[in-house]
């Protein structure tokens, strides 16, 4: 009885969250990038229901910002096929996000983090018997932009960019920057990092390269949180985007689909340096193991970030849903929608949208049948 009570959450908080996100609501679609056209091979859940259409009701989720083009292009996709169902998503970052799953406020979500122990207890509290569902929905470079006048793009380091980060080195004209860009003409301007004022994936996930390929220089174990005080910071994606647009000589790190205008960094990897992209991001994912010792269906990946030609500051936002929900009709809008994310259809629409990385085959194929077990209970 208890779990029920639990899961019950999930219908009465997703209506009042539902009330603050009513910008999102599909129902007011009609700027939302449209799906990518076009039929596709394969028989997955997610195409076959978005397909055959027919799933109605409203949905509310939250989390990561990273992943808002991509989301609004998923909302459209599963709109247009199913137009009796509405799908709010709130992007109030990845922090948010799993707190609203966990609290029952949120019947799905998105976090560029994976669920630690804590937020993985909580979260397994309101999904009851059906454990909770994580599987890497979107996958993307993080960039690291800056706006520097007329200087389109740099190589830096590992080294250089964690020093430019912990504000070692302040000035573009810097020896080290220098070295690595001996044709380009760098300006004595101060550099303002911007970075995350809310707790951010994208923030953990940028980190953890750092304190990867830079330990004897980054020395702050990852989190969410951005170590360094005195810095610029602003709230999510858009927030530091926009801040970085606005000043002269600054530097930020955020979801590559959003940088806009920003001057871009090529990293250096081994002897080269590797500007992002998306075919550079989704190597990196798959020749990356999945963690072991985790839930059934929990699929959760141990990022390389060394292996030479692929760009390796790469941010994976994992889709966060429950195996059970409250009653039957609530548990097919889960279902369909969250399909609809993972399949190939939906992994293309991102792309168009977003310039995201596509989900392999291989990964798809192994997230389906949690996804595929999703019901009322």
């Amino acid at each position: 009885m208890e779990r029920l009570v639990n899961l019950s959450r999930f219908t009465r908080a997703g209506s009042a969250v539902a009330v603050g996100v009513l910008a999102l609501s599909l129902a007011a679609c009609g700027s939302d990038p449209e799906p990518a056209g076009g039929e596709t091979a394969g028989s997955d859940t997610g195409e076959s229901m978005a397909a055959e259409g027919g799933l109605s009701g409203e949905l509310s989720g939250g989390g990561a910002s990273s992943q808002e083009a991509a989301m609004n292009a998923w909302r459209a996709g599963f709109q247009q096929a199913n137009p009796d169902a509405t799908i709010n998503y709130d992007p109030v970052g990845s922090g948010g996000g799993r707190t609203g799953f966990g609290d029952g406020s949120y019947a799905f979500a998105g976090s560029d983090a994976a669920l630690d122990e804590e937020e993985m207890a909580a979260a397994e509290a309101q999904c009851g018997e059906g454990g909770v569902i994580q599987f890497p929905g979107y996958v993307s470079p993080i960039a690291i932009a800056f706006n520097l006048d007329g200087v389109d793009s740099l190589n830096m380091s590992p080294e250089t960019i964690a020093n430019v980060f912990l504000g070692e080195i302040t000035t573009w004209n810097d020896e080290a920057i220098a070295a690595d860009n001996p044709d380009a003409e760098l300006p004595d301007t101060a550099i303002t990092v911007v970075h995350r004022s809310d707790e951010s994936g994208t923030t953990e996930n940028f980190e953890e390269y750092l304190y990867t390929v830079a330990p004897d220089t980054w020395t702050e174990e990852p989190s969410g949180v951005w170590p360094v005080d005195g810095q610029e910071s602003a709230q999510g994606t858009s927030g530091v985007i926009g801040a970085a647009q606005a000043g002269q000589g600054t530097i930020t790190y955020a979801d590559a689909s959003q940088v806009a205008d920003l001057g871009t960094v090529a990293v250096g990897v081994g002897s080269d340096f590797v500007s992002y992209s998306a075919e550079a991001a989704a190597e990196v994912v798959a020749q990356s193991p999945r963690v072991e010792g985790t839930g059934e269906y929990v699929y959760t990946i141990e990022l390389q970030r060394d292996i030479e030609g692929t760009y390796p500051v790469v941010l994976v936002s994992y889709t966060l849903a429950c195996g059970t929900y409250a009653d039957e009709a609530q548990a097919e809008l889960v279902k369909g929608f969250v399909s609809y994310i993972a399949s190939e259809e939906g992994q293309e629409a991102a792309a168009a949208a977003a310039g995201s990385a596509p989900l392999s085959d291989t990964i798809r194929q192994a997230v389906q049948p949690g996804i595929d077990a999703i019901a009322a209970g």
